[in-house]
């Protein structure tokens, strides 16, 4: 049985990558890099046959090939993970890996070959709809474009809070993003725009999903109001 990792393009592993994302039914937070040409794929064949695929980026550059983000094999060959992930590496000299908790296959390398492990940040999905009000306050749409819309709460006319979306996850999942005015935090205010935001999302056809960062106590506790919960988490390592 001989196994072979040949650098290739997008394309041609595009079909795999569709069983990757099949396989996933969550927000993937890396589906952007290929799109915007951050990434270098791989094609994983055993006596010529395509089992597998992985991708790499920049862990700390962009221009930097250096950590392994999508790691991908057929189902009947999954035994062989070992063997092929160690080529793989090898041949893309990739030194660290960065995976989501809940993409297992990855994250079951990672914590197999990976020292110096790091929690990077919290992984939300849509749990329940909420009914949170707050006198006096409006949300509106304010459009930066067309293609790129933004939103505010509003308070007797003042602006309090304003967020927006960013469209860099798989389909149909959008990372919604939100910032309260300083004056008016601890008030409410973060929970409510996030649960805006959320029917916002399902009106344009989308499953709203969010992340903050594994510190931010604020940010995670605001979320949870707005009917969120937590997916995953987002993980770093240094391979060996």
């Amino acid at each position: 049985m001989k196994a072979k990792v040949i650098k290739t393009s997008l394309t041609e592993i595009q079909a795999l990558r569709d069983l990757f994302l099949a396989e996933r039914p969550f927000p993937f937070i890396y589906n952007k890099c290929h799109g915007a040409g951050w990434a270098d794929t791989y094609l994983f064949t055993i006596n010529e046959m395509k089992v597998g695929y992985g991708s790499i980026w920049g862990k700390d550059r962009r221009e930097d090939r250096d950590a392994v983000f999508e790691f991908y094999l057929l189902r009947p060959f999954r035994h062989l993970t070992d063997k092929i992930f160690s080529e793989f590496q090898k041949t893309s000299r990739a030194k660290f890996i960065e995976c989501q908790t809940n993409d297992t296959l990855l994250t079951s390398v990672l914590f197999d070959r990976a020292s110096i492990i790091h929690v990077e940040a919290i992984l939300f999905e849509d749990s329940f709809q909420t009914k949170l009000k707050i006198p006096n306050t409006v949300f509106k749409q304010k459009a930066i474009t067309d293609e790129d819309p933004s939103y505010v709460l509003e308070q007797d006319g003042n602006t309090v809070a304003s967020g927006g979306y960013v469209w860099n996850y798989n389909f149909p999942f959008i990372d919604m993003y939100y910032e309260v005015e300083e004056n008016y935090r601890q008030r409410g205010f973060g929970s409510l725009i996030a649960q805006e935001l959320k029917k916002e999302a399902y009106r344009m056809n989308r499953i709203p999903a969010a992340r903050c960062n594994v510190k931010n106590k604020a940010s995670k506790a605001t979320l949870l109001k707005a009917g969120m919960r937590v997916c995953g988490h987002l993980l770093t390592g240094r391979l060996g």
